[in-house]
């Protein structure tokens, strides 16, 4: 396979338009990413196609030259019309290899899982189909309804212990918790509410980096 962009997986923004609704969108993550964001997912259960596709490439357009990937949940097949560097599957999208060919060589590619057995079963695809692991929910969220039930910070741990990929930790994660996060094994945290809707994006992005860099292993 081609090369593909080094990961830095740190401070992984997932990406609300109704909570980002005071300052839009692309604005937000813009703010976001100067403040420390190294990784965007655009995630938009609502959102039609087409839609999706307007508002992925107004964000590619506040990411442009700050070398900060856009990565598109579930709807592998919008990355190349937006113009995104890859795609997040969850255990219910699309199968891993579909989407994989789809992509093609290059592009990022992640998986979400729950379990060990989620991890076991990523392990049959072949080298260089995944690129990283998201790993949750750690604690509870209200921001996505069909969640699968908690696995605390040990699970956390055992995940990230058995996986070849990076993983990041999602799920109720705040600045509070990210040391946590951290000390289990995660190559990176994933935040929603912690970024979404902050009255300062800068101040609440900038708190979480300080703490992600502050954080031992």
């Amino acid at each position: 396979m081609g090369a593909r962009p080094l990961l830095d997986l740190s401070l992984y923004l997932v990406t609300d338009s109704a909570m980002c609704h005071q300052f839009g969108l692309a604005a937000t993550v813009s703010t976001a990413v100067g403040a420390g964001v190294s990784v965007v997912q655009l995630r938009d259960a609502d959102a039609t196609d087409d839609e999706l596709v307007k508002l992925g490439r107004s964000v590619m357009a506040v990411l442009h030259g700050t070398g900060v990937p856009l990565i598109v949940n579930d709807r592998v097949h919008l990355v190349e019309a937006i113009g995104a560097m890859g795609a997040h599957v969850g255990q219910g999208d699309l199968e891993v290899e579909q989407a994989r060919a789809l992509l093609g060589a290059t592009a990022i590619l992640g998986l979400s899982v729950q379990t060990l057995d989620h991890v076991k079963a990523a392990r049959e695809h072949a080298d260089r189909t995944l690129d990283y692991l998201g790993v949750g929910p750690v604690w509870g969220t209200a921001t996505k309804l069909d969640a699968a039930a908690p696995g605390g910070v040990e699970r956390l741990r055992q995940i990230t212990s058995a996986s070849p990929w990076p993983c990041v930790a999602i799920g109720g994660i705040n600045l509070e918790r990210l040391s946590q996060v951290r000390q289990a094994g995660a190559a990176g945290a994933a935040v929603v509410s912690a970024i979404c809707g902050r009255p300062d994006v800068a101040a609440a992005t900038s708190e979480l980096r300080a703490a992600w860099n502050g954080a031992s292993r």
